[in-house]
């Protein structure tokens, strides 16, 4: 994992370690990222860990539909 991408978890870690919605979208945002960022394998966990944690959220629709274009080949 690069620095960038380690203090964005550790910032996020630190600042909003609350449940909800919220953290649900703060996840989504990190995974987006890390997909940007080329890192395919750790942008598909935090989606899963989305859909996991949070089935009914919107992140969590969004978090599928990527899944489901990660999964392609």
């Amino acid at each position: 994992m690069n620095r960038i991408s380690v203090w964005i978890l550790l910032t996020l870690l630190f600042t909003g370690s609350a449940c909800g919605p919220d953290q649900a979208t703060q996840l989504l945002e990190i995974a987006q990222f890390e997909e940007r960022q080329s890192n395919r394998v750790h942008a598909k966990e935090l989606y899963e860990d989305i859909v996991n944690r949070y089935p009914d959220s919107p992140a969590a629709q969004t978090a599928r539909a990527r899944l489901t274009k990660l999964a392609e080949p």
